[in-house]
């Protein structure tokens, strides 16, 4: 027997018809001039990952591309306020990143995602929920020791004397990408190289001129 609470939820699902647009995907994008993606920026704390989105953004705005970038302590300090840091809410701050990037993209936005997102999984369920078309993984292939050295916050030193509780990389898992559509190799290499790489892979899949 279903619990009230679970009732009470599908009963107010069935009363909720999502708005379609009146103006299809493609007319939007016909007029920005481009294809809506996600570029799903995944990798460790102190990768890269927010430099070289913000560096992509600058390369792709300068080429008159709409963009815009979802970055992880911003979220956190709006959208996903509510949330905290254990499994459950960590997946839930990606479900809801996921779909705000997806309105976005449907709308033809180029959209920037940076989250650690460490596991397989997690990453999977925001493949789903964008849709698999859309969807292009990131990886900022960063060694922990690498970060370690960049991380100005003193996240890591923190993780290491127990400060901080499961925090990815020092005593939480980080699952790799295997099958990354794009790769950036960050150690040894300029930032300005890592935004070329990502814009060489980028602008023939999102220019619609």
């Amino acid at each position: 027997m279903l619990s009230l609470h679970l009732q009470f939820f599908m009963s107010k699902q069935e009363n909720i018809h999502p708005y379609r647009h009146l103006l299809p995907r493609e007319s939007k994008e016909q007029l920005l001039g481009q294809r809506g993606k996600v570029l799903w920026f995944t990798g460790l704390s102190g990768s890269g990952k927010s430099t070289i989105a913000k560096g992509v953004e600058e390369e792709l705005h300068n080429k008159g591309f709409y963009v815009v970038v979802l970055d992880g302590d911003n979220v956190r300090t709006g959208i996903n306020n509510n949330l905290g840091f254990s499994e459950e809410d960590r997946t839930e701050n990606i479900r809801r990143i996921a779909e705000v990037a997806k309105l976005f993209c449907t709308n033809g936005v180029v959209t920037i995602c940076c989250f650690v997102s460490p596991t397989t999984a997690i990453r999977a369920m925001a493949r789903q929920i964008i849709g698999e078309t859309d969807f292009v993984e990131v990886f900022i292939d960063t060694p922990v020791d690498e970060c370690e050295k960049r991380d100005v916050k003193g996240l890591y030193a923190k993780a290491r004397r127990g400060e901080i509780k499961d925090f990815t990389g020092i005593n939480a898992p980080f699952e790799p990408p295997l099958n990354a559509d794009l790769v950036i190799a960050t150690q040894g290499k300029a930032i300005a190289d890592s935004v070329q790489q990502v814009m060489q892979y980028v602008v023939p899949i999102v220019n619609n001129q």
